[in-house]
């Protein structure tokens, strides 16, 4: 019996080691990862880079809290800062602590220029910004929702997409719009450039905090190191976390110093957030995902795998329905039951991770090559193949059990 709570439906595998793309099993079984932690191993496992990083530092020092400098962690804020465009950083350690930073800053930012009744954020159906109590309300999904008491007040949900929505829902207390720029959770659900545009003017115009939600989609995720920089779209608050840490608990909140000026000494807080061990490790990611070349060859293996799944859908369409996404951040719709679908990938030894609108998340490490790009691709394909050939059973199978029951 498993003294962990119950809180998940875990498959019945569990890894030993990995390297790459590449985890193994502790029967010693080869599983080629388009799982990656839900988006976290950008650089897949065990990458030099990072084991060196931690290894140095867990040598020296883990932890001292925040009541002391970090230099550390002042390198990476600086170089996170560079490289977007925000004026200031402040760490935690997950993705739904970063969103609940994020919502404290946007609501902090009018309180500071004497609108404290500006608290109501817009957000979008099918979104999904973490498991506290207030992202569970940011992102709205009932079936998250359910059993915990009434939902925390102050978010108003609108149709994904829908410009019109985003307008009318706009009000004297509305203080913010978060979205994320391509669903994941939702169902790998892209954002058009024009609706995030959209969104970026509509703020102007109103005076609102532009908050992005880029925990998945961050870190070179969908080919830009930040996916609002793909679509030319500039926030004013952005979450990160997953990949930041590429592998190691950290999540960051970034922000211009304008949208940040409310956030005063003892406004926020995180015992670990930032600590020596974590900011290690984000330096060591950031070392890799900016060298030169790094984020455009992750760019081309997006298109590639992206075109290639395309070719398998195309030729399973009893199985899938469509290819979506951006970059490495991959979807496959399903006709069938996803949970069915990544039963029959894992047979293959490949791992993926379920979305909402029966999709298959795809996303491997950012490093994976062209060559495990195909593997994975094969692998696929001889899934749907035996999912399309166990339900042509099914159906032959069908006219047999009326004629016994007649």
């Amino acid at each position: 019996m498993s003294h962990l709570m119950p809180t998940y439906a875990r498959a019945d595998l569990a890894f030993e080691r990995g390297e790459g793309a590449w985890l193994v099993s502790t029967t010693g079984e080869r599983y080629l990862d388009c799982h990656c932690g839900v988006a976290v191993n950008a650089l897949g496992h065990a990458h030099p880079a990072l084991v060196e990083a931690l290894r140095a530092q867990a040598e020296k020092v883990w932890h001292v809290s925040n009541l002391f400098r970090v230099p550390a962690a002042e390198r990476l804020a600086a170089r996170l800062c560079e490289a977007s465009f925000a004026d200031m950083v402040f760490f935690c350690n997950s993705g739904a602590e970063a969103m609940e930073g994020a919502i404290k800053v946007a609501r902090k930012y009018h309180a500071a220029n004497g609108q404290p009744e500006r608290v109501r954020i817009i957000t979008f159906e099918g979104a999904f910004h973490g498991r506290t109590l207030a992202t569970l309300a940011a992102g709205g999904q009932k079936k998250y929702l359910e059993g915990f008491g009434p939902p925390v007040e102050g978010f108003d949900q609108v149709p994904y997409g829908d410009l019109d929505a985003v307008e009318k829902a706009i009000g004297p207390e509305t203080a913010a719009i978060l979205v994320e720029a391509v669903q994941g959770e939702g169902g790998v659900r892209v954002g058009t450039p024009q609706f995030l545009r959209g969104l970026r003017d509509l703020c102007d115009a109103h005076g609102l905090m532009l908050v992005f939600d880029e925990v998945q989609t961050g870190m070179g995720r969908t080919g830009t190191l930040f996916a609002h920089q793909g679509v030319g779209v500039t926030p004013d608050v952005m979450g990160l976390a997953k990949a930041l840490g590429g592998g190691f608990p950290i999540g960051a909140v970034l922000c211009t110093a304008e949208a940040g000026k409310g956030m005063t000494p003892g406004t926020h807080g995180s015992t670990f957030g930032g600590n020596p061990l974590a900011v290690a490790a984000g330096n060591a990611v950031l070392d890799v995902m900016l060298a030169d070349g790094f984020l455009e060859a992750a760019q081309r293996r997006g298109l590639l795998l992206k075109q290639r799944l395309a070719e398998v859908s195309d030729r399973h369409p009893a199985v899938f329905r469509e290819v979506r996404g951006a970059g490495l951040l991959l979807g496959l719709a399903c006709v069938v039951p996803n949970d069915r679908v990544i039963a029959a990938f894992r047979d293959e030894k490949l791992l993926a991770v379920a979305a909402g609108d029966n999709v298959v998340r795809i996303l491997p490490p950012l490093i994976v090559d062209e060559t495990e790009i195909a593997e994975a691709v094969t692998r696929i394909d001889r899934a749907a193949t035996r999912l399309e050939r166990a339900a042509g059973a099914a159906q032959g199978a069908a006219p047999k059990l009326e004629g016994l029951k007649g």
